[in-house]
């Protein structure tokens, strides 16, 4: 039989730490997989983290993502098409407003939620930006390169990035939504790889004209990444997801090519720089051509498509691009070797958050709020050695994350700390890849909340186990699955028909019906009543000790909690919270009964029965409470509050595994003698 946990054997945690939340561009509203998938779950770890370490060692930044191409073009349609006056700041302001607002409503808790160029967010960014980029150029990492980029002849201008579209050249990949250098599932490629482009402005193929930029020798930290991926592959915690994805970029440069272009490519093979030619295998209808770096490769192109043979590029590590040519983005210092040019928008993305760090330090600072954090140093959150950063992000960025920032932390020299990649799969929508166009486009995350509650919804998406496979979200107010026939003959759809299930509400009954019951039954139990004999019912919680069922059990509930929100597995602690509340649950109703009977016959052994009972269940609420927190934390804290404890230390894993008893005397007080807040008649926790 497998050892349980014990408190003897908890995780090690950092003496400080950062939460951050993949950062949404800054053209829309969030979509509720922006929600559910990456900000919910970092909430609910952030808050965790805030009770397990304290309040003042935890930072969970994150931001709107303001600038790039993708911000530029969806503001030009607007302009242009919609004839809106906003200057683009303006456009991102607007819309940064609405993520705010919404994460506000699902209780996400960030301590900074700004925007990139966006004060008091901007000038720190900006010059966090410059501050990187010089000092990758002092560690000599960066060159600047002549490369090519689409323009538009037609129109007069070079394209930024989201003004082209074609399809993804990298093997296996059947992206039909590729821009110039990336596809919508993060797959990297150069623009003369890209199959097919054609330009946004005027529905023209564009040309390839040569341009310099600046660029990360990403390449030269191969080994480094091999080392790193290896190692978190071994580490127990860092989810297969991210691994796997991290070693599909750390193989050989290798172009395919269809057998059928074997000839054509023999043809031109002596002009080829070295190479070797892999056979292949089985049926495949390709051969693989490798190469002993990206730089020949790359020169391959050229002989290849002046031969007629077409290619596809396999995943390999090139220059990581660190500037742009597009007016809207944070400037690059001229020191670079380059002038005019901004910053690309992934590159400076990546350390938007340590921007956001420096600026929500500096602004508590400003505002005499110094006290809240345990240092006003980024370095000691970001580079110490006692400190960890979390992020979390969606599958299509662990590229960006995972190998880009992973060898851009290590070049800076600066002791910077390697992140722990929390990377969620997709979220479905109704069984399908949830798209704008599709015939049911999902709705807006804040439009959820018209038909459910913050807390249901929160309770869900942790449900899904998105860390380890693509899970539908199917709310019945939005199914329009027919599922037969109106009385009057017309189409009775699912959302409509009471006999389907909403998925959505399955954790919500746990909270309305378990917790809601527990909670209720402990704070009634000891309310003071007029004419009521029994000697429980003095407002406040009764003193003694558990009996050591319910408290082996509570042991058991918090030390496999604490393992696997360690571990990530969100939904696994969901699930050891509803067993543990249920099993509470009927504990207190067995027990009460019981009590109730024995009263009949006599009072003072039917009163010391629900004495023991109100302390067990007492116990047990605020243990499940705490473990709740990060889950659904208006209905926990409302708990708190009427257990009449400072909300710093009832939540305080300091004192998880306490009783009671000496909780309360930790405080000052005698046992038996706090007073908990009354409830007022029908009070509800957690009411939907």
């Amino acid at each position: 039989m497998a050892s349980q946990p014990t408190p003897a054997h908890r995780p090690a945690w950092p003496r400080r730490a950062v939460v951050t939340a993949g950062m949404p561009y800054g053209n829309k509203n969030l979509h509720f997989g922006h929600v559910g998938g990456v900000f919910i779950p970092a909430d609910f770890f952030a808050r965790f983290l805030r009770d397990v370490l304290g309040r003042e060692n935890v930072l969970f930044v994150s931001g709107t993502d303001c600038y790039g191409s993708p911000i530029m073009e969806s503001y030009r349609k607007l302009r242009d098409e919609a004839g809106c006056d906003l200057s683009i700041l303006d456009y991102v302001q607007k819309n940064h407003d609405k993520q705010a607002a919404t994460l506000d409503a699902y209780d996400v808790a960030c301590d900074f939620f700004g925007g990139s160029a966006l004060e008091p967010a901007a000038h720190v960014h900006a010059q966090t930006t410059a501050e990187i980029i010089d000092r990758l150029r002092e560690a000599g990492v960066l060159e600047k390169r002549s490369t090519l980029q689409f323009y538009d002849a037609t129109a007069g201008q070079f394209l930024n990035g989201r003004q082209v579209i074609g399809r993804c050249p990298i093997q296996g990949c059947k992206s039909e939504k590729a821009y110039a250098d990336e596809c919508d599932l993060g797959h990297q490629f150069e623009p003369e790889e890209l199959i097919a482009p054609v330009s946004a402005l005027t529905g023209e193929r564009p040309e390839l004209r040569p341009v310099d930029n600046i660029y990360f020798d990403l390449p030269a930290y191969l080994d480094y990444l091999k080392q790193h991926t290896a190692a978190l592959a071994e580490d127990g915690i860092t989810r297969s997801v991210v691994v796997k994805t991290m070693e599909e970029w750390l193989g050989e440069p290798v172009l395919f090519i269809q057998n059928k272009f074997r000839e054509a490519f023999e043809a031109i093979e002596a002009e080829l720089p070295a190479h070797t030619v892999i056979e292949p295998e089985g049926n495949k209808s390709s051969f693989t051509v490798q190469f002993p770096s990206w730089r020949e490769r790359d020169a391959a192109h050229e002989v290849l498509n002046r031969g007629g043979v077409r290619f596809r590029s396999g995943k390999a590590l090139v220059p990581f691009r660190i500037s742009g040519n597009i007016d809207w983005g944070v400037p690059v210092p001229d020191s670079c070797g380059c002038s005019g040019l901004t910053c690309w928008v992934w590159p400076e993305s990546l350390w938007a958050p340590i921007s956001f760090t420096r600026t929500a330090l500096a602004e508590a600072e400003r505002t005499g709020h110094a006290a809240r954090y345990a240092s006003l140093d980024w370095h000691d959150w970001w580079c110490s050695e006692d400190a960890h950063a979390y992020q979390f992000i969606g599958q299509d960025n662990i590229y960006f994350y995972g190998i880009a920032q992973t060898a851009l932390w290590e070049a800076l020299g600066c002791n910077m700390q390697q992140s722990t990649l929390v990377a969620n799969y997709h979220v479905l929508y109704m069984g399908k890849k949830a798209s704008s166009s599709s015939k049911t486009p999902p709705p807006p995350a804040s439009e959820l909340l018209d038909h459910y509650k913050p807390e249901q919804l929160r309770a869900h998406f942790l449900s899904l186990g998105l860390g380890e496979k693509p899970v539908s979200f199917s709310p019945k107010a939005y199914d329009l699955r027919e599922t037969g026939k109106n009385p009057d003959g017309t189409p009775l759809l699912a959302r409509d028909d009471k006999r389907v299930i909403d998925p959505v509400l399955k954790e919500g009954t746990l909270l309305t019906g378990v917790f809601n019951r527990l909670a209720r039954s402990c704070f009634y139990g000891v309310a003071e009543k007029e004419g009521d004999p029994s000697s429980v019912r003095t407002g406040c919680i009764p003193a003694g000790t558990p009996h050591e069922h319910v408290l082996a059990a509570s042991r058991e509930a918090i030390c496999s909690f604490e393992q696997a929100m360690y571990r990530f597995e969100f939904h696994h602690a969901l699930g050891i919270c509803d067993a543990y509340l249920r099993a509470a649950n009927k504990r207190w109703s067995d027990a009460s009964k019981a009590a109730k009977a024995a009263q009949k016959d006599d009072l003072a052994a039917g009163d010391e029965l629900m004495r023991q009972a109100l302390i067990d269940a007492f116990h047990e609420l605020r243990v499940a409470t705490v473990l709740m927190h990060g889950i659904v934390p208006e209905g926990c804290e409302t708990i708190c509050e009427h257990f009449a404890i400072a909300p710093e230390v009832f939540f305080s894993w300091d004192h998880i595994f306490k009783t009671n008893d000496e909780l309360v005397e930790m405080l000052g007080e005698k046992p038996g003698a706090h007073r908990v807040l009354a409830l007022p008649p029908r009070f509800d926790f957690f009411s939907y």
